[in-house]
């Protein structure tokens, strides 16, 4: 799914020439890989603004975008045959006849004739595409659900994430497409949800995993040991003898499901033993007889 060009350069459809410029220089210098040494995403974001420029610039494929939005390209220079010059479908195979070439190129919009022949029916209604936005959250943000406002042609547009978006969910706002053709429906925007890692939880799927330091003496005694959830930490009682790495289950203190927001994944706290970094004279002695006792 494409991006709508003017929302690449920030502008409204009916932008002038000079605006064009003034927006494409703008945002060129914000992208330009040069001025971005550390953002990996700015190159693909320079080239989506040149691509964008290249075609409002010019007058000609700015009336063919405007009407045909991403499907611009097959209208250009067209000639009677397939989209530059070639007699050929997609893939270099041959059409069976014209009506397929036709269908392909316009599906909708072209009909055929008394007699089996085909002809393009530019003014038939064709919908809009579909564009794709990415949109970044954090861990907090998918267990609460969060809002983000969207700007559309110079319009504020207010979205909601739904608790439980993973990476890949998409939100759908109808209609906020590239528009349609000869009155044919616009398009859909979705946005596409990424969810930055947590520094302090791992997610994997709906479940949370989190490492929970223990000191020696409460993991052979037992005891308890504070854990810390989404919301806020809770204590937990541990057996006598706990070893690292063993994990302790906390049911419903995972991530909401995006598709049932009263039911949650398990949070599980992983025990992460610890010892004493320095031990004075006395202290190594009565460690060497607890060790001898047990031994």
């Amino acid at each position: 799914m494409a991006q709508d060009y003017y929302d690449v350069l920030g502008i409204n459809r009916t932008a002038s020439e000079d605006e064009i410029k003034k927006a494409f220089r703008r945002k060129a210098k914000q992208y330009h890989p040069d001025a971005n040494p550390n953002n990996p995403t700015a190159e693909a974001k320079f080239k989506e603004v040149n691509e964008a420029y290249e075609v409002l610039k010019d007058n000609d494929k700015r009336q063919l975008y405007n009407r045909f939005g991403a499907n611009w390209k097959n209208y250009q220079g067209f000639n009677g045959q397939n989209p530059g010059g070639s007699p050929f479908g997609q893939g270099g195979t041959p059409y069976a006849d014209m009506s397929d070439m036709f269908e392909t190129i316009f599906g909708q919009g072209g009909r055929r004739r008394r007699g089996g022949g085909f002809r393009a029916n530019f003014n038939a209604q064709q919908a809009g595409q579909d564009i794709d936005q990415p949109v970044y959250i954090t861990l907090q943000e998918a267990y609460e659900g969060t809002k983000r406002v969207i700007t559309k042609n110079g319009r504020e547009i207010n979205v909601n994430i739904p608790k439980g978006s993973t990476t890949g969910t998409k939100v759908r706002l109808s209609g906020e497409g590239q528009p349609g053709v000869n009155g044919g429906p616009a398009g859909n925007l979705y946005l596409v949800v990424t969810v930055s890692d947590d520094t302090q939880f791992e997610r994997k799927e709906d479940d949370l995993y989190v490492d929970v330091k223990v000191d020696a003496f409460t993991a052979m005694l037992g005891g308890e040991v504070e854990v810390p959830t989404m919301t806020r930490p809770v204590r937990m009682k541990i057996r006598a003898g706990m070893q690292s790495g063993q994990k302790l289950r906390l049911s419903g203190k995972g991530m909401p499901k995006l598709k049932d927001k009263n039911t949650f994944g398990n949070l599980y706290a992983r025990i992460m033993i610890t010892i004493p970094s320095s031990l004075d004279d006395e202290q190594i002695q009565q460690v060497k007889a607890l060790r001898d006792s047990l031994t």
